[in-house]
């Protein structure tokens, strides 16, 4: 699978910690050369420690529509692109603020379909886009419900792009995770009395790991899943059976 992937230009957003770091160390080490778009100074540098040859930083505030466009347009053609920054502020529906709402949405939704529209004239016939949604895209947790409209939107912009791209062979897909062990998921999800209720909902009774997410997301820009279009490919241990 990771060999398919040998030489390739993949862009990768939210690339600085969790889940879009261990992607593109997982990339570099497939010999694909990355696009890393991050946030902070800091993240930059990190990601250039593990690779200055592979690794080309892109510094640059998703929420920023036109900095976001103005940023991408000199990119060289593109393989492949990874949706997986995204921004999840857990809280009772009542408490939720107008920032709370407008942080989410610009970021998991806007962004994607910014990103995605601004790089759409260098991505090559025949490439992938994989989106990093959630199992919150199609069932109900207590606290997510500006964050689970999100992802059920980026579902459907997954859908909606798998049919309007098809004609040039540009594959569209998502994963669809549970929980995911990042350091941020292990910390939020630490307590056995919040924890427990999910787990015993969860056939395989545990949370996902990064590594987990990692290859899924490999498999959908891989030539291993050519004929994938359009799929949500749920990583969630069983839970939409249980």
């Amino acid at each position: 699978m990771w060999s398919d992937l040998s030489e390739k230009v993949i862009l990768v957003t939210g690339a600085g910690a969790g889940i879009g770091h261990a992607l593109v160390s997982q990339l570099v080490s497939a010999n694909a050369k990355v696009i890393a778009v991050v946030r902070s100074e800091a993240q930059a540098q990190q990601l250039l420690a593990i690779d200055k040859e592979r690794i080309q930083v892109v510094l640059v505030d998703l929420k920023h529509w036109q900095a976001v466009r103005e940023t991408l347009k000199g990119l060289p053609k593109l393989d492949g692109l990874v949706n997986n920054a995204g921004v999840a502020i857990i809280k009772p529906f009542e408490q939720l603020t107008e920032q709370d709402f407008d942080a989410q949405f610009d970021v998991n939704i806007k962004a994607v379909f910014n990103v995605t529209q601004a790089v759409l004239p260098l991505l090559r016939d025949g490439a992938s886009i994989v989106n990093v949604s959630s199992i919150a895209a199609t069932r109900s947790f207590a606290g997510h419900t500006a964050y689970s409209a999100t992802k059920a939107a980026l579902d459907s912009l997954t859908q909606s792009l798998a049919l309007e791209l098809g004609p040039r062979k540009i594959r569209v897909n998502a994963v669809n995770p549970t929980v995911v062990l990042t350091k941020m998921g292990a910390d939020n999800w630490s307590d056995p009395a919040k924890s427990g209720p999910l787990l015993a909902h969860i056939p395989l009774r545990r949370f996902c790991e990064v590594q987990e997410v990692v290859d899924g997301i490999g498999y959908l820009l891989s030539n291993k899943s050519s004929f994938v279009n359009g799929h949500h490919l749920n990583l969630e241990g069983g839970y939409a059976v249980s």
